[in-house]
């Protein structure tokens, strides 16, 4: 997996079209993933959220009109003693839940491109500044990255995001990309032996 920034867009781009959505579903279905929340999925991301230092930590599978966060961490959902500066910037916002439309956020992009996406500022682009996420949740920063399985199936993304533009850094893109490669890996072990998540 690379990582390739994203080029500045005049006017706001459209959802990007996912011609593999079709395939994604049948093979989520044969995993037994995307119809509810997962708690070993709640904890891997409480994890991810308190290594990245974000409010928001995902796991997301995303069908043809929605997306489910079977893996949420929240400034909301978070377990005691969890740190990190979730909640600031954002206290008069709802926090977001366990669904979205697939046109909201920036995780069916990373699907599409099948590369991990970092967006700093997400106002820094039109084509992302305009998404139903900044206005409605405050999100300001995104990074991620596609769970992409062995048959090449990506079947959704690992993603934090935060309620200020930061500066995520080399350590926070690896430990992402490093979570989304071993949940593959675990997903496909169950699948093969039944072992838990």
């Amino acid at each position: 997996m690379s990582y390739e920034p994203p080029r500045p867009a005049r006017g706001l781009l459209v959802t990007p079209e996912d011609r593999d959505a079709p395939a994604r579903v049948r093979r989520l279905r044969r995993l037994g993933l995307g119809e509810w929340p997962e708690p070993a999925l709640d904890a891997l991301v409480y994890q991810l959220a308190e290594l990245t230092d974000a409010p928001y930590a995902m796991v997301n599978f995303i069908n043809e009109e929605r997306q489910l966060f079977a893996g949420l961490c929240t400034p909301a959902i978070r377990p005691p003693g969890l740190t990190g500066h979730g909640g600031h910037g954002g206290h008069d916002r709802p926090v977001m839940g366990r669904r979205l439309p697939r046109d909201h956020g920036f995780c069916p992009h990373v699907m599409v491109r099948r590369k991990a996406l970092v967006l700093e500022d997400v106002r820094d682009y039109p084509r992302f500044a305009g998404n139903p996420v900044v206005d409605t949740f405050g999100i300001h920063a995104y990074l991620g990255a596609p769970l992409v399985d062995s048959t090449g199936t990506v079947l959704g993304t690992v993603c934090v995001a935060d309620l200020v533009p930061r500066h995520w850094g080399r350590t926070s893109l690896d430990t992402v990309k490093s979570t989304a490669a071993d949940l593959a890996v675990r997903l496909e072990r169950r699948e093969a032996d039944g072992l838990p998540l």
